[in-house]
């Protein structure tokens, strides 16, 4: 069983679907349904049925939020329908039919020609979906919105149509929809046709906020494949990771960082507050999998405290890091920082005559800087950034994390 994202089914002994869930790691949400003895009575009679498990990996929380509804739509499920019909679950209610559409969290569905999403087994993960996308998609949350603009204005995340005459509204959420539906190639395809169109009337303003649009959903659905697709071939996730692997060992080796594989790749990030508390993580991915157990934090140990110095704490971890032959060899070290970290790391590494391969990612550019300073920028589309911002986001992480703990430590006591 994979400890990734992806979508989990249940089926009885005819191969009939009894659940369908979600989890950000299968393996430990699947095996706390025959690890856990207080279980709910439902529960434990879903267990007793359950003879075969179904699991498809996906690349985003996003991902396996929309492949679940799809899948508990398709087969309605006897223990999601029982659920649902506890009338406990949230969903969506878009009103299409309204001159300003609202959407709306709702626990029922009438026949009053709105547009339906769910209901949702996890009201929290609704939430957290919807709170992503409204950054993208900003749109009405409220039946009677009041005839000025709203703190959700302000906050970009409402249009405020009929006090802005904003008559591209219904058109978002049209987009909105399409998106809840899985059809995140057909959103991207018709963003980047309007982008294209601004581009052409040399409206380049208007240009570049779309084109942030399709950044972001680059950005939290990780890729760009629908809910079907992951049906029809099962195996996409671990495809679509080895081709993120493939094109970044290419690219690295045609730019003069020689990598022979990315087996093992680890990526370190250093985290402060005005120098107090310095941590640093190292985050693993083995195979192109995040390898939790092989993470390892650093806490900082000489005094910067008087001049926080990034560079120097990178150079720390990093040799700490060498010293430990104990740990496997790395294939690739990824820093996450510029110039200036590149320079850190470079000379520990030579100090010490150390002769792993090594790159940084810049933040601003989320560009890849190698040992000789040259400047890797990548399609926003590629599937090597979509690895290098994957590990660099968990390091990053995992060392607030940490930092933040040390930080409550301290001021307990």
């Amino acid at each position: 069983m994979p400890s990734v994202s992806g979508v989990y089914q249940f089926l009885d002994e005819n191969d009939n679907v009894l659940y369908v869930g979600k989890a950000i790691n299968l393996k430990k949400r699947v095996s706390s349904y025959f690890s856990t003895k207080d279980l709910g009575e439902k529960t434990k009679k879903l267990v007793l049925e359950i003879k075969k498990i179904k699991v498809i990996e996906v690349t985003s929380e996003i991902e396996a939020f929309l492949l679940e509804e799809r899948l508990i739509k398709k087969y309605k499920p006897k223990y999601n329908i029982r659920l649902i019909d506890g009338k406990s679950f949230l969903g969506l209610k878009i009103t299409i039919k309204d001159k300003y559409p609202k959407v709306l969290f709702t626990r029922k569905v009438d026949n009053d020609g709105a547009v339906y999403f769910g209901p949702y087994t996890s009201s929290n993960s609704l939430r957290t979906v919807l709170k992503l996308v409204r950054k993208i998609f900003p749109f009405q949350s409220v039946l009677n919105h009041p005839n000025s603009l709203c703190l959700y204005h302000h906050l970009g995340l409402c249009p405020c149509p009929y006090v802005t005459n904003d008559t591209s509204y219904r058109s978002t959420i049209n987009t909105l929809i399409d998106f809840l539906n899985g059809k995140t190639k057909k959103v991207i395809s018709e963003l980047e046709k309007e982008r294209d169109e601004y581009s052409r009337n040399d409206q380049f303003e208007l240009a570049k906020e779309i084109q942030n649009k399709i950044d972001a959903i680059n950005l939290i659905t990780s890729s760009i494949y629908k809910p079907f697709e992951y049906e029809e071939n099962p195996n996409l996730r671990s495809d679509v990771v080895k081709k993120q692997l493939d094109e970044l060992s290419q690219i690295l080796n045609a730019n003069g960082v020689l990598v022979k594989n990315l087996d093992r790749v680890e990526c370190y990030d250093i985290s402060n507050i005005s120098g107090t508390n310095p941590t640093g993580s190292m985050v693993v991915f083995t195979n192109g999998e995040k390898d939790s157990s092989s993470y390892r934090r650093f806490k900082i140990k000489r005094d910067y405290h008087q001049k926080p110095n990034d560079f120097a704490m990178m150079q720390e971890m990093i040799e700490r890091r060498i010293k430990r032959t104990d740990w496997p060899t790395p294939s690739l070290i990824i820093i996450d920082g510029g110039k200036g970290q590149i320079s850190s790391v470079q000379k520990i590494l030579t100090q010490l005559n150390y002769n792993v391969p090594f790159v940084g990612l810049a933040k601003r550019e989320e560009t890849i800087i190698t040992p000789e300073f040259k400047s890797i920028t990548l399609e926003r589309n590629s599937k090597a950034l979509h690895f290098v911002m994957r590990i660099r986001d968990e390091a990053h992480r995992f060392a607030i994390t940490y930092h933040r703990k040390l930080r409550a430590n301290a001021f307990i006591n």
